[in-house]
């Protein structure tokens, strides 16, 4: 009998899990459960396990086992689009490409209170990217990576002490760089075009929303408001597109999809894996937050997640090959009504917000 009290509590929880994402309220605590589906799968499957043992009989326990084998199928149903069993979304590159074609970039967290710079450094020296985007730089970090400018001759630094300071680093000319506050005028994004030694320009777009706080951000409109306002912005651009960087979201959430499909950007985790990155300290705790999201213009090259640099992001580097007819081997994401509408809607509440305020 205490057994099946213990596995009913435990079931009751993560059938919680998996419900309360299903509405689409801002709250942090419901968004929260958006980001642990791989470890709510494992909890489920081995709750089940559980009471297969524990042999259930009365109705309340076999009604228990199949409400949780609804909620695993469901949680894997989410999973699954990032696992080798499903189709690529991004096409792999058949051969090297010409070199002034194709071009790597490196994305790092580096955690503002993270005050040893020499493994990024080294990290870099030995990836040799040819952009490098780091996120939570302040003006310490900003010094102590003053070392890249010789290889990288091109960049746009924007220092801040609250954690989002950021910069990019380049081999190649950057054209009209700017930095925006795209809802919050303490957390900017950097926005610029790259001339690839080809003469293709890329746009390349760094992100790094606020993430919900139980007391200081309870919420998260204002990083969903800024995913889509980008998404909006990018759509009907014609040009290749990067977004990369912390977007404090996990790939499979429901935010994520729609900035996807607004925006029409690849994602080139689809098919290959889940690519987690944070907690780096945790291995059971890990989420895949920072991104690389590509225009249809692109073939993958190589994508991975980079060794451990102190902070609590491992990096991650992506390689892209630029083919012009790229496209015909991609199957774009696209925005129905109802996705144009949960956009509105979302970017709706935020002056709601704001008004209220």
């Amino acid at each position: 009998m205490r057994m099946s009290i213990v596995l009913l509590a435990v079931a009751a929880f993560f059938v919680t899990g998996t419900v309360l994402p299903l509405f689409s309220h801002d709250h942090w605590v419901i968004r929260l459960f958006d980001f642990p589906r791989v470890q709510l799968a494992t909890g489920i499957g081995l709750t089940l396990a559980g009471f297969v043992v524990a042999r259930p009989s009365s109705p309340v326990e076999i009604g228990a086992m199949a409400v949780l084998g609804l909620c695993l199928v469901y949680q894997v149903n989410h999973i699954l689009p990032y696992t080798l069993l499903s189709p690529r979304q991004v096409k792999r590159a058949a051969s090297p490409n010409e070199e002034t074609d194709s071009f790597s970039l490196l994305i790092a967290n580096v955690e503002i209170e993270n005050r040893n710079p020499d493994p990024l450094l080294d990290l870099i020296e030995e990836e040799d990217p040819d952009l490098v985007l780091a996120l939570e730089t302040d003006a310490w970090w900003m010094e102590h990576l003053r070392p890249l400018q010789e290889s990288y001759p091109h960049a746009v630094r924007h220092p801040r002490e609250n954690a989002y300071g950021m910069c990019l680093y380049s081999k190649y000319p950057l054209v009209a760089p700017t930095v925006r506050f795209l809802v919050e005028d303490d957390v900017p994004s950097i926005h610029t075009r790259v001339e690839l030694p080809s003469g293709t320009y890329v746009w390349i777009h760094g992100m790094h929303p606020r993430p919900p706080h139980p007391i200081r951000e309870p919420d998260t409109t204002e990083r969903d408001a800024e995913l889509l306002l980008l998404a909006r912005e990018i759509r009907d651009r014609d040009a290749p597109t990067i977004v990369a960087g912390d977007l404090n979201d996990v790939s499979w959430s429901y935010t994520t999809r729609l900035f996807q499909k607004i925006s029409g950007l690849l994602d080139p985790r689809i098919g290959r894996g889940l690519y987690n990155t944070f907690h780096a300290r945790y291995p059971l705790l890990r989420y895949p937050l920072d991104h690389a999201f590509h225009s249809e213009h692109f073939l993958l090259s190589q994508l991975k997640v980079l060794p451990y640099i102190g902070s609590d992001h491992f990096p991650v580097l992506i390689e892209l090959d630029y083919h012009p007819d790229a496209e015909n081997h991609h199957d774009e994401p696209e925005a129905n009504g109802q996705d144009e509408a949960q956009a509105q809607h979302e970017l709706e509440k935020l002056k709601e917000k704001r008004n209220s305020d």
